[in-house]
């Protein structure tokens, strides 16, 4: 794998395992990180990490349960231990909506709500004093689209925190030389929407702009870019979406 400008960073991808999550650790490590995938499930970590390593970069794995506070403490005990630091975060794990509003559970609620959002501010707050420390790191947290527009009760609402939460840190660490900075997807041809049968972008299209954004940091990103144009609707013209988001009483 060639040298890059990510040669020698460190870098904790969430939802690592498969998606967004597995072609981000993929495309990291291809540019020279050294890349710690973090998820649930071992044994597709680990088959990534070992497609990793056979292409000639460096990767270890460690399991998360984003869901479980505890859990995402153990990550952010254990993750600076294997490479020496993290100088990079991405926060991918991510859970999808379920069935409409009225019908969720009391738990599924609280589900999607501590992987979704919860985790992501836990993890980053775990491995933000050390970045500050040493006056430099990189935090990308993954949102979507559906965090500008509202589509999903649940999911949207997780990821408007996302968003709101990373805008406003990145507000308030200006200067420090931890830069934090939004990606929001649109549909991507992941396993989370492998029932759409309209032709996808694949999660490479991502991977891309977040390796990107470690380099050369930004407020927020949109991909592809034509969601921007859905998005402005929004924004100026919301009754035009309302028109298009089926009714799922």
């Amino acid at each position: 794998m060639a040298t890059t400008p990510l040669n020698e960073t460190v870098a904790l991808v969430t939802g690592a395992s498969s998606g967004i999550g597995a072609a981000t650790a993929q495309e990291l490590a291809r540019r020279g990180a050294r890349v710690i995938l973090a998820a649930r499930r071992a044994d597709e970590l680990q088959a990534q990490a070992d497609a990793i390593t056979t292409a000639g970069g460096v990767a270890s794995i460690l399991t998360v349960d984003m869901a479980d506070p505890a859990s995402v403490a153990r990550l952010a005990e254990q993750a600076p231990q294997v490479y020496g630091r993290v100088d990079a975060l991405v926060n991918n794990a991510g859970v999808g909506s379920g069935p409409p509003f009225a019908r969720s559970t009391p738990d599924a609620i609280e589900h999607i709500v501590g992987v979704n959002l919860l985790g992501v501010m836990l993890l980053t707050h775990a491995l933000l004093p050390a970045m500050l420390a040493r006056k430099r790191g990189a935090i990308i947290c993954v949102a979507s689209v559906a965090g500008q527009i509202a589509v999903d009760p649940l999911y949207s609402a997780t990821k408007f925190g996302v968003r709101g939460f990373a805008l406003a840190l990145r507000r308030q660490l200006r200067g420090s030389g931890v830069s934090v900075s939004v990606i929001s997807p649109g549909y991507i041809r992941t396993p989370l929407n492998r029932n759409m049968r309209q032709r996808l972008p694949g999660p490479e299209i991502v991977a891309n702009a977040i390796a990107r954004l470690i380099v050369h940091p930004r407020r927020e990103v949109v991909v592809p870019g034509y969601y921007r144009a859905a998005t402005g609707i929004e924004g100026l013209a919301p009754w035009l979406v309302d028109r298009g988001i089926p009714v799922r009483p």
